[in-house]
């Protein structure tokens, strides 16, 4: 953020960073929601994706995958060839449909002991969407803990209001689910796929949202908890025993 913003001018930059971040957000969950046709790697060379996000990543795999992707899209020609489109469809089969390379981009998968689907991360999610009066069009099709799904809930936490209980609702989110597997997604992906396109957009998508949290860190002038306090914080809590004595009625033993 821009220290010398003066304090009038900053209720304005934040209503208009929420809302271009939370287009960024929506942006980045479709390309993640489908395979690209020659309509989508048109309209990416059109806005002069990546460079168009209201952040873009200046280092380490952040910066190399914008580059890869600037260099894949300068590769596209006016009308993309059959090749090019049927490599792509069989690439994001593997990522996002058959699993092939091991990347899942549903939560559960990566929390769970036993890499599951559908598992307790998928109702946690549920539950912070049910919150907002949110809820997924078939959880059987697509999990509630899937990728694209998370990226649109933090898009309308921040596109929802102003105040910054919701920015605080949204730090938390990110802590408590997306960013402790989509860092692993995005190497997995970057490192297993057969294709510059998939390899970019995950790499990107998880360097964008590294980032954001940072900058949400900053707007709220509170610092990121750790890992190992976030995992504490997300450990099943033990139920408390109740040590209040058995008491019987007269004449009645314990039920079977």
């Amino acid at each position: 953020m821009n220290a010398a913003l003066a304090e009038s001018e900053l209720p304005d930059f934040l209503s208009t960073f929420r809302r271009r971040v939370a287009e960024d957000l929506e942006l980045l969950a479709t390309l993640h929601d489908r395979e690209p046709d020659n309509a989508i790697l048109q309209e990416l060379k059109r806005i002069d994706f990546p460079y168009c996000l209201t952040h873009i990543p200046d280092s380490g795999p952040g910066s190399e995958a914008v580059l890869l992707l600037k260099e894949t899209l300068l590769k596209i020609s006016d009308k993309v060839d059959d090749k090019t489109l049927n490599d792509l469809a069989a690439d994001y089969a593997s990522i996002y449909l058959t699993h092939n390379i091991s990347a899942s981009p549903e939560e559960s998968v990566w929390l769970d002991e036993d890499n599951l689907i559908c598992q307790q991360s998928m109702f946690d999610v549920r539950h912070w969407y049910k919150t907002y009066a949110l809820e997924i069009p078939n959880w059987r099709k697509r999990p509630d803990d899937h990728l694209v799904y998370e990226l649109q809930f933090i898009a309308h936490l921040l596109d929802k209001d102003e105040n910054k209980q919701t920015l605080e609702k949204a730090a938390t989110f990110m802590d408590e689910h997306l960013l402790r597997w989509l860092g692993n997604f995005g190497e997995q992906v970057l490192g297993r796929c057969d294709t510059q396109y998939f390899a970019g957009i995950s790499a990107l998508t998880a360097a964008y949202c590294e980032d954001l949290r940072d900058i949400l860190a900053e707007i709220l002038g509170q610092s990121r908890p750790s890992i190992e306090e976030i995992e504490e914080r997300m450990k099943p809590k033990q139920a408390v025993p109740d040590e209040t004595p058995v008491q019987f009625m007269p004449g009645l033993g314990p039920a079977v």
